[in-house]
């Protein structure tokens, strides 16, 4: 089911991830909301939160750029209704905006791990709740049969396994938090008819942010693009109803879902080695 037409709200937009979402719907004429804090150009990152709406535009969509802060509930607000006035409503809000330090109890600083909490798991709530209204107003419209109202958490599934609590457990219970909040939204907004599911990378992605992590683009050579979460995130948003809801999803997996069963296509490398599985996916 194609997305045209159809208002996407998408936090941390301005690269990575929620950038290639976005230029993924925008090519079946969707309307992109890119809500991010990166105005100015990076001196190391590229991308900003204008040159994505322009190439949201060239790809066949329509785009507003909003600088947004996701830790501020009032800015948070005020950009829903923004967009919601500007396209006429919301129906899917992403919440890919994220904060990462793989640094365990004893050496990661308070205020790091204040600065994730706030954007990995607290930024969910608040988008969430703001969003809300447009969202009933969505699936209301849509009706059962239709692509409703939808939420996406980049958010992992919940592997209880130690190992992934040992060295980085403060940035897992902050990842968890938001796996945790897409089956309690799911479940409390099931009388809205409000599709909430979560959606994690089998492999590693190849974006800025893993790069400022470990230091370096060597690993990219095992990963994959953000290409298959892009199109993972479609599936999703393209459902009907509540077809697909409650869900802590896995891009390949959803894809194999929907019958994809070449992966090569996503290899960043073609030459290199075998995939660096991600962090909480065995």
């Amino acid at each position: 089911m194609s997305l045209s037409g159809k208002t996407l709200l998408i936090t941390g937009a301005s690269r990575g991830i929620g950038r290639e979402i976005a230029l993924k719907a925008a090519a079946d004429g969707a309307n992109i909301v890119i809500a991010a804090k990166s105005a100015e150009p990076h001196p190391k990152l590229q991308g900003t939160i204008f040159s994505v709406a322009a190439e949201v535009e060239a790809a066949g969509g329509k785009a507003l750029a909003i600088q947004l802060d996701v830790r501020d509930e009032q800015a948070v607000a005020a950009a829903m209704a923004k967009a919601a006035e500007h396209f006429g409503g919301i129906d899917a809000l992403i919440n890919n905006a994220g904060a990462i330090k793989l640094v365990g109890v004893e050496k990661l600083e308070p205020k790091r791990f204040d600065l994730m909490y706030q954007i990995n798991t607290r930024a969910v709530m608040v988008c969430s709740q703001a969003a809300l209204p447009y969202l009933k107003n969505s699936s209301s419209a849509a009706g059962k049969k239709s692509s409703g109202g939808h939420i996406l958490n980049l958010s992992p599934p919940l592997n209880l396994d130690t190992k992934w609590f040992a060295q980085h457990g403060p940035y897992t219970v902050t990842k968890y938090g938001m796996s945790m909040l897409t089956l309690g939204m799911s479940e409390e907004f099931k009388k809205y008819g409000i599709s909430v599911n979560s959606l994690w990378p089998k492999t590693m992605i190849a974006t800025a942010a893993i790069e400022f992590e470990l230091g370096s683009r060597d690993a990219f050579k095992r990963a994959r693009t953000p290409a298959i979460m892009a199109d993972a995130a479609h599936a999703i948003l393209a459902s009907q109803g509540r077809s697909i809801t409650g869900r802590l999803l896995i891009d390949e997996d959803i894809l194999r879902e929907r019958g994809v069963s070449d992966f090569e296509q996503y290899r960043f490398d073609p030459a290199g080695g075998s995939l660096i599985p991600d962090l909480f996916v065995d």
